[in-house]
């Protein structure tokens, strides 16, 4: 029969419409600002009069608390905007002390139901939910000087094993300096070093009876060596934002050493700072022996505050850029531990050197690139001077037992923050040159209000303008379309809830865009039928002959336009992509919405009814 579904289709329509309804209700309960309240020591816990304390100052100071609780981690206190927000954290800062910390944060409300199913809200990008934007320059000098340090470390080694006899190696000031006794040796260095490193260029001096053999980076090796670490650092920046789980994230390329990185919703700058900015990297040493004195010992503490020291050798076995994977966990003591995967490379190494080294210990050296900023009088005027440096300390020393290989553990780590904070930084990647923030700027959540309330505006009166049109001119077919057209916009924030998609103001300008795109459809159908039936069909006929015919056109203009959008999702970024994101998403939704829906309400209300008025 004519117009008519069999009941699987209507059942089917009926359960994606409920699921679609059920993954979209989320968004109707918005994020409530907060302040998460932590402890720094172990031996501070947070209880009831924690939560007490602040509670009575927040009274005092005329600030209205939504809600207090505790965590696992500590307590939340919820608030009802974001300048209750901003005005109390100062307050819980004085009066907590520095036993505790608290960081801003935004708490889902999503009622405990819903997220139990997994049904949750629809990110918000960073003009809407405002976040944080960070602008950081690569210190690429620093990059060769890695380079350098590493290089002397395989150099010796390589010098060693060929059994050819040298001073010293030295790094200063972008030359690998070797100093021989004898002009043999040197010549037979050269040679030897010129076969296995050549990227560099070579260069022979004497002074004071001393041969020295001098090693600098061509043009083409520096621009190639900081063009690598950009781009490395690009790479391991955006490792460690999708770590961080952002949505939505913008980590990309600003001049020649710079980079732009802005994390929406993120208002815990100091959080967003300390895995995004830490320039940490390890380096693997054996400890020194007691008759070893001179250049190649080096002193260096622990980094448990102990004021324990250890001697260790200059040489490096590896660094954290072999490390290729990392993951936190606990010993049989309880302890925190980073479970270490090394690369091919770096575990063959590890493997030469402790495969003479059992019974000797090694040290896992954390390495640490700071910066810090001052103001000098220079003609009578401030000027801002930074000044680049870094702390190294001994994460653990232990014994090696057997030869290790690709795979091993650290311990020693002080609580599984850290030890958790290092496993995401060798995770993600180390960064092949140390970078430094140039500029910080938080994005309020009143600018992002501000933008939600226009673009809901924006949305409101197109979907009324919309609507009232498709009623006016379409009559009782104007209501079926109007009907589809409401599920359309409930699937595509179902779709972006249950995608993790992230919605900008792009984005709500794609949803604008859906509506007259979900209702173009039911006018190519609409006006099929009524030509149909001008041409003096039967109303059943006219009917399905309508939504056949229509149907090749549809298609072809929705396939050209969601080959748009993914070409701008897979090229553009940002505000770009967001558009892409709902201009696809809803170009798949009205699909469904304009021709199944519609097709279905239609056949319930006129399927079978050879004799009824259409009312179109």
């Amino acid at each position: 029969m004519l117009n008519k579904y069999p009941l699987w289709k209507y059942l089917l329509i009926v359960f994606v419409l409920a699921l679609g309804v059920f993954y979209a209700i989320p968004n109707l309960y918005p994020d409530d600002p907060a302040l998460q309240v932590s402890s720094q020591k172990a031996t501070v816990v947070v209880d009831e009069r924690v939560l007490d304390r602040v509670s009575n100052a927040l009274d005092k100071a005329g600030i209205r608390l939504k809600a207090a609780e505790l965590t696992s981690v500590g307590a939340t206190f919820r608030f009802n905007n974001g300048e209750d927000q901003l005005a109390a954290n100062p307050i819980l800062s004085s009066v907590l002390g520095d036993d505790y910390v608290s960081a801003l944060n935004l708490v889902p409300t999503t009622p405990d139901w819903l997220s139990s199913m997994g049904a949750g809200p629809a990110k918000l990008g960073l003009d809407l939910r405002g976040g944080v934007h960070f602008l950081l320059e690569v210190d690429t000098p620093a990059a060769l000087q890695q380079r350098f340090t590493v290089a002397a470390s395989e150099m010796k080694t390589l010098l060693r094993q060929e059994r050819i006899r040298y001073r010293r190696v030295d790094v200063e000031g972008g030359v690998l300096s070797i100093r021989f006794l004898k002009q043999e040796d040197l010549d037979l260095a050269l040679a030897t070093l010129e076969d296995e490193f050549e990227e560099y260029l070579y260069s022979t001096t004497e002074k004071d009876g001393e041969f020295y053999l001098e090693a600098r980076f061509s043009e083409a090796s520096k621009l190639e060596i900081e063009a690598y670490a950009l781009q490395q650092n690009l790479t391991t920046l955006r490792n460690r934002v999708n770590e961080l789980g952002v949505a939505e994230p913008l980590v990309q390329r600003q001049g020649s050493n710079r980079i732009v990185v802005e994390l929406p919703g993120v208002q815990d700058t100091a959080a967003a700072k300390r895995i995004i900015g830490a320039t940490a990297n390890l380096e693997f040493r054996l400890e020194a022996a007691l008759d070893d004195t001179g250049s190649s010992v080096e002193s260096m503490d622990f980094r448990d505050g102990t004021g324990r020291t250890a001697r260790l050798e200059r040489d490096i076995i590896i660094t954290g850029q072999s490390v290729s994977d990392a993951s936190s966990s606990f010993d049989e003591n309880g302890q925190p531990q980073v479970n270490i995967s090394l690369d091919t490379k770096g575990g063959r190494q590890m493997s030469k050197v402790t495969r003479t080294a059992v019974g000797r210990s090694m040290a896992v050296v954390f390495i640490e690139y700071k910066s810090r900023t001052r103001f000098v009088e220079v003609d009578g005027k401030l000027i801002e001077e930074r000044q680049s440096f870094s702390e190294k300390g001994i994460i653990s020393l232990a014994t090696i037992q057997s030869t290790l290989g690709n795979s091993f553990r650290i311990t020693g780590l002080d609580g599984p923050r850290e030890s958790s904070d290092l496993a995401l930084l060798l995770r993600a990647g180390a960064l092949a040159a140390p970078i430094y923030f140039v500029e910080e700027r938080t994005i309020g959540p009143s600018l992002g209000a501000e933008n939600i309330r226009l673009g809901m505006v924006s949305a409101q009166i197109g979907l009324l303008v919309v609507m009232l049109f498709m009623l006016v001119y379409y009559k009782v077919f104007g209501i079926f379309a109007n009907v589809s057209l409401i599920m359309n916009i409930v699937l595509l924030m179902a779709c972006m809830s249950m995608l993790s998609a992230t919605l900008t103001l792009p984005g709500i300008a794609g949803i604008v865009l859906t509506m007259g795109m979900a209702v173009d459809a039911n006018v190519l159908i609409f006006s099929r039928i009524k030509e149909e039936l001008a041409a003096g069909l039967p109303n059943q006929q006219a009917i399905h002959s309508g939504f056949n015919r229509a149907f090749t056109t549809i298609l072809d203009a929705n396939i050209t336009t969601l080959l748009v959008a993914v070409i701008l999702f897979a090229v553009g970024t940002g505000p770009v992509k967001g558009f892409a994101v709902t201009l696809s998403l809803g170009i798949l939704t009205s699909m469904f919405t304009a021709i199944l829906v519609t097709r279905a309400q239609i056949n319930l209300v006129y399927g079978g009814r050879k004799n009824k008025r259409l009312y179109i």
